[in-house]
């Protein structure tokens, strides 16, 4: 196998120079995403349908980071803030509907442990998923391996190093889950306060239509 069959297969590869030239397709995408116009936004659209393996009505405020884009995939109005960096060495899978606040990173890749290993140049990368309805918090790190349930919230700044299971609201570092998001959680907007009457009928009658 070549490095970049053995880096799809999840083993241990190096980035050699048919990797890289892989890698240099992304670059010249992201550095055209990122000098492209804020108010453009039927520019930034194009590109980044062209950047990302899978995407439908995506969002990204630039600037954004990644090595290849084509292993990302992301469902239907996916938003990513400011600053948001996906190491997608293996596959990055997102569902509907989900947000990335500002400074998020997630990612696949890794090292040996072991120093003269790890200085062999060998890595890998190991595939994430995350469920739809997931928002996470800023500066939240998501690491190789990990899955993420659907209806899923990661508190700002987590170190998410294990499976979060569905309708979860997780934090810290490491992260762990905090309590399950119930249904007396529908109106909230902040802490305890409720969102007001005329947003909550705006809401009702919006999801009444989807």
């Amino acid at each position: 196998m070549n490095n970049s069959e053995r880096r799809d297969k999840g083993l241990a590869y190096i980035a050699d120079e048919k990797v890289y030239k892989e890698m240099l397709k992304c670059r010249k995408l992201l550095y055209k995403l990122n000098h492209t116009n804020y108010n453009s936004l039927k520019e930034l659209s194009d590109i980044i349908t062209s950047l990302l393996g899978k995407s439908e009505n995506a969002l990204i405020n630039p600037p954004f980071y990644c090595d290849y884009g084509t292993h990302i995939e992301v469902g239907k109005n996916f938003f990513a803030n400011y600053n948001c960096t996906i190491i997608d060495v293996a596959k990055v899978k997102i569902g509907d509907n989900c947000l990335l606040a500002p400074n998020v990173a997630i990612y696949t890749a890794g090292h040996p442990v072991y120093p003269s290993t790890r200085n062999s140049a060998y890595e890998y990368g190991k595939e994430i998923t995350i469920g739809n309805n997931v928002w996470i918090g800023g500066n939240a790190v998501i690491c190789p391996g990990v899955h993420i349930g659907n209806n899923v919230v990661i508190g700002a700044g987590s170190v998410v190093t294990k499976d979060i299971p569905d309708w979860s609201l997780a934090a810290g570092n490491p992260c762990k889950v905090i309590r399950k998001i119930t249904k007396d959680d529908e109106r909230k907007l902040f802490k305890n306060e409720e969102i007001d009457q005329e947003a909550w009928d705006n809401i009702i009658k919006t999801n009444r239509n989807n």
